[in-house]
Order: structure tokens, then sequence, then C-alpha cells
């Protein structure tokens, strides 16, 4: 498993590649993080006794809450989960159950295991891919084979005593010399890359469907699919794709037959216990200060709910059961209408480290638009670039827009720095529009364009309203 060695100074570092400010933030983020490595290096018994210190973060929407959490588990490709607090409901009602996030969050370890598994074997499934695809590219003669009733039924049975998937067997081939001659000219085209683009039909399986009931019992641990998986075969579906795309599918399939998939989820659990971070949203609206009618759910219920699992329990998961004692938990809300006084006494307990962040000023519009790796500007000057179109920006059109949208959040709702995509996305609408069709070259935008496309909307305070 991977081991979190960056010091809580590199952590931040990292952070502010791509969010602007919020200093405090990143600090107490990072030395949480950074103290999951401590713990690693300690005594397994004094390991048992050291838990998170999860964290609650105070502010606006807009700020880079989310976002904090977000980058923080790709520094150290953790499992991560995003939940809404008000997608959940107390026992009894109709509604996402809290365990969900947990079973949630084993399922991205699940992925992150499997894809680490499959790197290892790929050189290996990689060529067991090319001798599949020469046989499609130039298939044998096919022998028939017969089996009776009673064969394939002992055949399921053994499969289901075994525990094994039924895996459909390829009929048995006839090779002359000429295939002979034909599958090693393929095979040396294959090897040089000639037959990228030509069309090849595989057999795969047919992809699992997405159904209620299936979500509602993968809510209690039961995968519907995997138990029918088992007691039938799997559906085969046939497509018919270039060479390139159809590589990649058999390649999974061979590197599926050589890993250990009871190994990939006892290391997924691992993983997920001990590295694994849940961010909470909106923990605000489930506070017991609102208000609500006889016949809603309790928000004060949710949070009872939420408790046994931020304090430590046994989560039964589709792959075994899990452990949240070492799980970390961020939570996070505006706190506008309500305070982390108002909910209750045991869970503020269990969110020790409070961080408030700060609202964004005019400088920080500048900086986010312009510093962060991923910065917005940066985007539309690529997105545009797709159509031969080549964006600039100047300094005062830059700091015009970062003005604009400070002004239109103290003027209408505070939605931070979304503002600045939606602003942006106004300013830029002729040429997203007209840019696939027209030579345009060189664009700059400058102050003026920016008055000229906005500003009218600007002081009309109900257009405001309604457009940015």
């Amino acid at each position: 498993m991977d081991e979190l060695n960056k010091t809580p100074k590199e952590i931040v570092a990292e952070l502010d590649h791509y969010i602007v400010g919020q200093n405090e933030a990143k600090k107490a983020v990072a030395i949480a993080l950074y103290n999951r490595y401590r713990r690693m290096q300690l005594p397994a018994d004094m390991q048992q006794e050291i838990t998170p210190k999860n964290l609650l973060m105070i502010g606006p929407t807009g700020v880079g809450k989310t976002e904090i959490a977000r980058r923080l588990a790709k520094i150290v490709n953790a499992p991560f989960v995003k939940v809404e607090a008000t997608k959940f409901t107390e026992v009894g009602y109709v509604g996402r159950d809290v365990e969900s996030m947990v079973r949630d969050l084993v399922d991205v370890a699940v992925r992150i295991e499997e894809d680490i598994q499959f790197k290892r074997v790929r050189a290996t499934a990689a060529a067991a891919a090319d001798k599949r695809l020469v046989k499609l590219l130039v298939p044998g003669i096919k022998k028939e084979q017969r089996q009776n009733g009673f064969q394939e039924m002992m055949n399921m049975f053994n499969n289901l005593q075994s525990g094994n998937e039924q895996v459909p067997q390829e009929p048995e081939e006839e090779v002359t010399d000429e295939i002979r001659d034909q599958r090693l000219s393929v095979k040396e085209q294959l090897d040089k890359g000639l037959l990228e683009d030509r069309d090849v039909t595989i057999t795969m399986d047919e992809p699992k469907k997405v159904s209620p009931m299936n979500d509602m019992m993968g809510q209690m641990g039961v995968d519907m699919g995997d138990m029918l998986g088992s007691m039938m075969p799997k559906r085969q579906i046939q497509r018919t794709l270039p060479v390139k795309e159809a590589r990649e599918i058999l390649i999974q399939q061979e590197a599926d037959k050589l890993v250990n998939h009871d190994d990939i989820y006892q290391d997924a659990i691992e993983r997920a216990e001990a590295s694994g971070i849940i961010f909470i949203d909106e923990i605000d609206k489930i506070t017991a200060g609102q208000k609500q009618s006889s016949g809603e759910v309790s928000r004060e219920g949710v949070q009872r709910d939420i408790l046994p699992i931020v304090e430590g329990s046994q989560i039964s998961t589709k792959y075994g059961a899990i452990n949240t004692d070492h799980i970390l938990f961020i939570a996070s809300g505006a706190f506008a209408e309500s305070k982390p006084s108002d909910l209750i006494a045991e869970l503020q307990g269990r969110f020790p480290i409070r961080v408030e962040l700060n609202d964004l000023t005019e400088a920080d519009f500048v900086r986010i638009l312009t510093e962060p790796d991923n910065a917005l500007l940066k985007q539309y000057m690529a997105l545009t670039g797709v159509d031969g179109v080549k964006l600039t920006f100047t300094k005062e059109a830059v700091q015009k827009i970062a003005a604009t949208a400070f002004e239109v959040n103290h003027g209408t709702d505070n939605i931070g720095a979304r503002r600045l995509a939606t602003i942006l996305e106004k300013l830029l609408e002729e040429v997203l529009f007209e840019g696939p069709d027209m030579q345009m070259g060189d664009i700059t935008i400058t102050e003026k364009y920016v008055d000229d496309r906005i500003g009218d909307i600007i002081k009309n305070k109900d257009m405001t309203r309604y457009i940015l």
C-alpha cells in the first residue's frame, strides 16, 4: 500500500497548485493527513489508540472546501467519496442509508487496488491479448463440440460449488499450415502497429445494468448482480471494434484471470480503513436548530445515525466487513442560518478541528483566474484553441472580470469562485459560438470588450440576478 511521506509543507505546496488562499484550511488538512503517516510508523498497539482528528470546515459556498478535500485525496491516491448530508434520512424513512457512504468508499478502494494489480500483470496480459487478436483476425476451422445435458448440468454444479464464475469455453479449432502462415504474417504486422485501425469482432461480458433494486440491496452490503452471476453464466455480447480498442478490452479480460480478486478485496478494505477520506458536505443543513414539520425527516435523527460511523463501527459491505475507526471524516457547511454548536454535542466532539474559510476578495479572483494549474482562463484558451482561435486576455480585462464577480457576489447571492464561470460563459458566448465556423485567428479580450459584453447586465440589477 502506498504510504504518504510528504511533509505538511509539501502537501500545502501541492494544494497551492490548484487552490488560491485558504492557508489555514490547507495547513489543518495537511497536518491531519501527515498524522496518518506518523501513526503508521508506531507500534501496532499504539496505532489502534490513535484516532484521526476529523475536521469541520466552515465557510460560504465556492471558497474551496470541496476542492481542498478532493485534491488532498489525489495527492496520496487515497479512497475518497463526497456525500451530501441532506441526501440521507434517519432509519425508518425511505432514502439513502448513512452506511452507504462507507460502502461507496470501499467501492472506490477496490477500483484503486484493481488498477494497481492490473498494472503489475499488464505485460503478461498484453502478450496474451495479442495472441487472441491474431486468432480473431485469422480464425481457425472450428470443430463442433457436443456436450449432453447431463454434462452441462454437472459443469454448472461444479462451478457453483467452487464459487468460480462460468467462463464460456472457446470451441476447439483446426489450424492448417496455410492458417499458421497467415497468423505469423498478421502477428508481424500487429507487432509493427500496422493493424491498429482494422476492425475485429470480440466477445465480452454484457455491461452491468444499474437498477433501483440493485442500489437498494447494495446499501445492505449485497450485490444482486454477483449473486445471480454465481448461479448462471454471464451474458456475452459481441462487439466490432478497431484493433487498438479491442486490445484494451482483451487486456482487461486477461488481467482479470491473472489477479487474485480475494486479495484485491482484502487490500481494498485495508486501504479504505487506513487511508480513506469521507467528505460530508452541507452538514449545516441537518442541524437541529432549523424548524421542521411533524411529518419531516428528523435532522437530529440523521446526525444520530451518522454518529456511530464517525465514532468507529463495523459496516458490512459486499467485499467484507470494514472498520471505520481510522477513516478521516471532513465535514463542511456554510452555517449561514445555523452554527456548529447547533449540531448534537456528541457529533461536535467528533470534529475537534474547526477551520473557517475566508470570503474571496477581488485579488483572490484575479489569482483564481490566472495562477492555478487548472485556472479558468487557461481552460477557455485551450477550448478555443481547438477551433484555431488564439485567445488572450489583457491584465485590465482580468481585473475587470474579477471586480465584476466580486460586485455581483455582494449584490446577489455569494457563490464564491463559481461566479467566475458564469461570467466567463456569458463574456465568451460569441467566441465559443462563432469559433468553429470562422477563421478568427487571434482574439484579445480587453477591458472594453468586457464592458461591451456584460456592462449593461451589471448595471441592470434585475438582469444581473437572472443572468449572472
